[in-house]
């Protein structure tokens, strides 16, 4: 059987240029180094300067993609950008990155999943991409997190930093089998019942306010194992592809205690999960495109790998996406 895959051609990303420590927060923060990397295994994450947008940070990640895959703005039909942190409430930060990167035709939108958001743009642009709707798709995870933390809330202030990533996709012809190369299956689910455990307390409709990160960290720990688990299940049954398959897992950069956890439930040796959380922090919507261009650039993930992504957000959201490069 022949269908449309839509294949990661390009990978880029961009970090911004202030690094924050953990001895750095502790000045302004009852914490301390050994506090956050024992229980989250971050040692620093980069901060956006003042006059830094998402968007910003997303040209700049759209920018290397591009790049990589030796092409151009004009090229693109599709961009989907992931951000919990918009320039503004409208337009869509989309659409910055799309005058500035010269395309001038094709459709560009955001999409909201918080953590998940990269995943589940991804999920749109393959489907776009699927039906023939677009042939070239730039798919993006940008976030300022920064400017939404309580720093009089150490369980949550120290958690996060800023960046972007980005992927290009191309439309390729396959066989419909596990062994083309491209996105094989996407996964993605949310319940809105707990809403309560993860979220920011602001809003344009409710407060007026842009509010803070508020975090129930136990709780959400304990569901995030669970529906991981689960969503990677239904990626390798979809697939009938054991995880002894998988070459890489490319996790949410959270916590490294749930990524150890979704390592050892995929029976992995550590050293085939890609793990950026000590150096970027959680940067949300970015951080798995952040893990995922990392890896492609320091040589880890090769043609033919098998590549499994995952995270969750606040919503809850969850998502899985198992790709041959």
């Amino acid at each position: 059987m022949n269908l449309v895959r839509s294949r990661i051609v390009g990978t880029g990303a961009y970090l911004p240029a202030r690094v924050v420590t953990n001895d750095e927060l502790a000045v302004q923060v009852d914490t301390s180094d050994e506090w956050i990397v024992q229980r989250t295994g971050i040692r620093k994450r980069h901060f956006a300067a003042k006059d830094e947008k998402t968007s910003d940070l997303a040209i700049r990640a759209a920018q290397a993609a591009l790049e990589s895959a030796g092409l151009q703005g004009s090229d693109i039909d599709l961009i989907v950008l992931a951000t919990a942190t918009p320039d503004q409430t409208f337009p869509a930060t989309a659409t910055r990155v799309q005058a500035a990167l010269g395309m001038e035709v094709g459709i560009a939108f955001d999409v909201q999943a918080v953590c998940s958001g990269f995943i589940y743009a991804l999920a749109v642009a393959d489907n776009f991409v699927r039906v023939g709707q677009a042939r070239k798709a730039l798919v993006i995870g940008a976030e300022t997190f920064s400017r939404i933390l309580d720093w009089e809330d150490r369980g949550t202030c120290v958690l996060f930093g800023d960046g972007a990533g980005a992927v290009v996709l191309s439309a390729e012809q396959g066989d419909g089998t596990s062994a083309d190369h491209g996105v094989l299956t996407t996964h993605l689910h949310s319940d809105g019942r707990h809403h309560d455990l993860l979220y920011v307390d602001g809003g344009v409709s409710s407060t007026r306010t842009v509010g803070h990160v508020r975090m129930a960290g136990r709780e959400v720990f304990k569901h995030a194992v669970v529906r991981l688990a689960e969503v990677v299940d239904e990626a390798l049954e979809a697939t009938g592809i054991s995880p002894a398959d998988i070459d890489w897992l490319v996790p949410h950069q959270a916590n490294k205690r749930i990524i150890d956890a979704m390592g050892k439930k995929l029976d992995l040796d550590p050293n085939r999960v890609v793990m950026t959380v000590d150096q970027h922090a959680n940067t949300s919507a970015a951080s798995v495109p952040l893990a995922l261009d990392v890896a492609v650039r320091d040589g880890r993930i090769q043609p033919g790998h098998l590549v499994l992504m995952e995270a969750m957000g606040g919503g809850f959201t969850w998502a899985s996406a198992l790709v041959r490069w």
